[in-house]
């Protein structure tokens, strides 16, 4: 998409900092920059973790090796943003990311719970860097007697009831197929960040925006909370079984109905190469993307650091030799 056309997206002109690794931030990112935001990501120097997450595209050998620009999760988690590594650990970096908290809009982040306050970058901090600031915190669990406490996709599927309705009554409860509760996570934090700009607009002032993963899985157990809570009953609560009627990962590539809707797009990667992306999860207008239709815009994942130069020479206004500096001290 040309600059031009990015301008007619919805989030044109908003600015995002992600600091965040795995699934749910990564994802609330990708769709603010699939709209149009301008989202810099940044990324440990030795990649997110998703990097190292499979599957990794067959190789000229069939082999389908581990490679850090090519895994599956990572390339479709971080499409149309920029990239730039930093070890925001050390001084130097923690400074470096308080000179970028000034010149966005929006933080979004998914840090262990208590590591951005034992580095002195809670948004306490960060507000009187931005008082304008929106920060986004995509926790496990939120604060409470669970806060600190270390969590993952399955922790965040049981813990918010999800797990006690999927099965078969006579069975142990399941988890679902990929990383349901992170993508919920990171789904609700796009609306909450959505809701935020527009108390910003009215209000001119930041925020601390908190996204529970527990609340999110808990929020979404249709009928089943809300009777038990009324009626003290398990009745409507128990596992009712699988569906056994459902589409395979090839039948819904090669449905009619999303090829007559051009939900799939292929995108280009550089080192990847060139596959097929699901497309947006709804439309704003009407138009093929490529001309800037449906409000969203097809693009590719960074490479680890590629816009350093871009983000901290350019916004920040480094020069080459800080950036060699950096580099040479572990920064960056």
């Amino acid at each position: 998409m040309t600059p031009e056309a990015a301008e007619d997206l919805p989030l044109f002109g908003f600015t995002v900092l992600e600091v965040g690794e795995g699934v749910s931030a990564p994802y609330c990112g990708k769709l603010l920059a699939d709209y149009g935001a301008d989202v810099i990501k940044v990324e440990p120097l030795e990649g997110d973790p998703a990097r190292r997450h499979g599957p990794f595209p067959d190789d000229p050998a069939g082999a389908g090796l581990p490679h850090p620009e090519k895994s599956a999760l990572f390339l479709y988690l971080n499409t149309n943003k920029k990239g730039i590594t930093l070890d925001f650990s050390t001084a130097s970096g923690a400074r470096l990311l308080r000179r970028l908290v000034e010149e966005v809009d929006v933080l979004v982040e998914d840090q262990p719970p208590g590591r951005l306050e034992e580095l002195a970058l809670s948004y306490r901090e960060l507000a009187h860097v931005n008082p304008r600031l929106l920060m986004i915190s995509v926790k496990p669990f939120g604060e409470g007697p669970y806060g600190r406490w270390k969590a993952a996709n399955l922790t965040s599927f049981a813990s918010g009831g999800q797990m006690y309705l999927t099965g078969d009554p006579d069975r142990e409860p399941l988890l679902t197929g990929g990383y349901q509760a992170e993508y919920q996570a990171g789904l609700n934090a796009f609306a909450a960040t959505l809701t935020a700009l527009l108390g910003l607009a009215v209000m001119e002032v930041g925020q601390h925006v908190e996204v529970s993963a527990m609340e999110c899985q808990a929020c979404v157990l249709e009928n089943r909370l809300p009777d038990y809570a009324y009626r003290r009953s398990g009745a409507l609560s128990r596992r009712h079984g699988n569906v056994n009627s459902a589409l395979t990962l090839e039948e819904a590539l090669a449905s009619p109905q999303m090829r007559a809707r051009r939900y799939f797009q292929e995108v280009d990667h550089p080192v990847a190469g060139r596959w097929v992306y699901p497309g947006p999860p709804f439309r704003l207008t009407d138009g093929p993307p490529s001309d800037g239709g449906w409000g969203w815009r097809a693009g590719r994942a960074p490479l680890l650091g590629e816009h350093n130069q871009e983000v901290l020479g350019g916004l920040l206004g480094l020069e080459r030799s800080d950036l060699v500096r950096l580099r040479a001290a572990g920064v960056v």
